[in-house]
This record gives C-alpha cells, structure tokens and sequence, in this order.
C-alpha cells in the first residue's frame, strides 16, 4: 500500500488550516500539503509552520512551489525553517508554475530553469556552499535541513530532467497504465542518464478524484480533467491510443476560464467536453462512489508500478472557508477498501 497525501485544506488562515491539517492526521493522512498560488492563498511556509506546530506525525510541503515566484534560495530557507520545526517530516515539491505564475501574467518556467532550481535547492539544503551569479563568492543556508525536493512532472523532458535532479518524482498524467508506465520509464531513463540508481528515486501519483455519489456529475467532472490534461499536455492522449473528436481546444477553451481543471463550475465545463467518450474520461481522474473510487485504484496497484505516494487530489475544490467532506471521507470509506482488497 502506499502513502496517502491531500492537498486541500481550510485555507482561510494559518490556524484554520493547522485545526485542518491535525484533523487529517487523526484520520490516518501520511501527508498534508498546501499550494503555492500567492494571489489565491496566503503565504504556504507561515501555513505550514502553524501546522508543524500541532501535529506530530503528518508529513508537510508545499505541492506546488515554483522558481519564477520566489528565488531558490527564498524556497530553501522557508521549507528549512518548517523543517525546524518538523524534523523528518518535511518535504518540498518543485513544478513549472502553471497556474500560480499564469496568474500574474508571468511565464512558467523553462525545464532548463526548474533544473537549476531543484539543484540549487538540494545543495543548499544539504548544507553546501553554491555559486553566486555575477560574483567570485559562493554562498551556503546556514540553518540547512536535510529536506527531500520532489519535482511535480507530465511531460516527458521534465520527466526526464527530475530523475536526473531530484529525491522524489509526482507523476501528473492521469490512471491510464500506458501513461504511468511512459512517466515512469522517462524518469528511470533520466535517472540513469546522469548515472544516478533509479531505484532511489521515489515515485508518486496525483490523481484528481471526484468523490460524488452522484454519478453523473461525477462522469462530467471527469470529462472537464480529461479536457485540463489535454489542453496541456496533448500528448497524453497518445500512448492509450485516444483521439479528440472533438471542436478545437483552443474554440474550447474560450468558455471555461482559467482552464478546465480550474474553473468555478467544473460540472458545466464538463458539460462543453461532454462529446469525450467514457474511456477518456475514467484514464485521467479517479471519480464516482467510495467503492468505485475505490476500485479505479486497485486497478493502479495491480499494475505493480513503484508507486509509494498517492495524491488524491479533490475535485472540485473545497468551498472557502469550509471544511471539506472528502478528507474524511476518503480516509473512512476508500483508503480502508483498499486495504482490504491489497493486504
């Protein structure tokens, strides 16, 4: 079995979401972590140490942190300073920056420039000196903490580029076998590129679930996550041998805003994908009863891929303000089916 992490919380201060995140814990969440979007959230490091400070077993991080918003080495004396107060615990996730950087109208970063920055951080947290642009100094964290740095990938030249960089690796390309063994082997090849032990390099999934017993807002949620994944990243339609059969993504896209894994009413996005047959939309979202969600994820396990950390992503997200039913749900009625059914 692995690991269980969510990624949605009270967010509406660091107290509500350290009440949240304490309250995953009791229910047997292995991880908490919090996004990074500074226009949409409050600061995730000061959230985080509130959280360290009332729990004592869950493990915390920011999935997903980014090098255009904040400096590594910004990033690396924030989640050292959690580890302080979370000793073994901790971790920090890297991505391109996405929506959080699209938000202010800034560019995601370059593969080439989250590599630097996974290096970067890695040596700083490991208490090495780095190099210092533009001077003949070098410079080093002295409060260093030895915190994995994750990187959070769907394509396959930042697939390849964190095996060669980075601790851990969060595969973002839905449930299709096709797909997670393509992410997996472009994260072994990169791995062994660099002359790194594949094996070492810690596998995980993030999943967006729906958890609804209605059914069928379920299927039209899923269809609006098989659209989000291919407005991105088309080229996950190929390895399961799928088409769009349908009107451009880009006519598409001018009726869902910010896109299709975000917007505010994700049955009626759904609703303009709705052409997208079942099998696509169950290869990119886990959705449906706690039983079939249950399910679609023994169907993952049964594949006997390396994977040792699951995201289970909620979708829609938690109203603000609120405390989300999924977390418990989740955690009383699908991670116990599991257990069950894989020993």
């Amino acid at each position: 079995m692995p690991a269980f992490a969510v990624n949605r919380f009270d967010f509406t201060s660091p107290p509500a979401f350290a009440d949240d995140v304490r309250r995953a814990e009791r229910l047997g969440w292995d991880y908490a972590f919090i996004p990074s979007t500074p226009l949409m959230l409050r600061d995730p490091y000061v959230n985080l140490a509130f959280a360290a400070e009332r729990t004592t077993r869950i493990g915390l991080g920011p999935l997903i942190e980014n090098p255009v918003m904040r400096h590594p080495a910004v990033i690396a004396s924030s989640i050292a300073t959690v580890a302080g107060l979370a000793p073994g615990r901790t971790m920090l996730t890297y991505g391109v920056g996405d929506t959080a950087v699209r938000l202010m109208g800034e560019r995601p970063a370059t593969v080439t420039r989250l590599a630097e920055a996974v290096t970067t951080t890695r040596q700083l947290l490991a208490g090495e000196d780095v190099e210092v642009p533009a001077t003949t100094r070098r410079a080093r964290l002295t409060h260093a903490a030895p915190v994995p740095v994750w990187v959070a990938a769907g394509g396959p030249r930042t697939l390849h580029m964190a095996g060669r960089t980075a601790d851990g690796v969060f595969i973002r390309v839905g449930r299709h076998p096709a797909n997670l063994r393509a992410a997996i082997d472009a994260v072994r090849a990169g791995a062994t590129a660099a002359g790194r032990d594949p094996d070492r390099i810690r596998i995980g999934a993030v999943f967006h679930t729906v958890l609804d017993d209605d059914r069928e807002t379920a299927a039209l949620i899923s269809r609006s996550m098989a659209a989000g994944y291919y407005e991105y990243s088309p080229q996950l339609f190929g390895p399961p041998g799928f088409e769009w059969n349908g009107p451009p993504i880009e006519e598409l896209r001018a009726k869902v805003w910010p896109d299709f894994h975000h917007a505010p009413d994700l049955r009626a996005s759904g609703e303009v994908v709705s052409f997208l047959p079942d099998q696509v939309a169950d290869a990119f979202s886990l959705h449906g009863t706690p039983t079939e969600v249950a399910d679609q994820l023994t169907r993952v396990l049964d594949t006997r891929l390396p994977i040792s950390l699951i995201v289970a992503h909620p979708m829609p997200a938690p109203l603000p303000g609120s405390r989300s039913p999924f977390i418990e749900r989740f955690a009383t009625e699908v991670i116990p089916r599991l257990r069950r059914r894989n020993g």
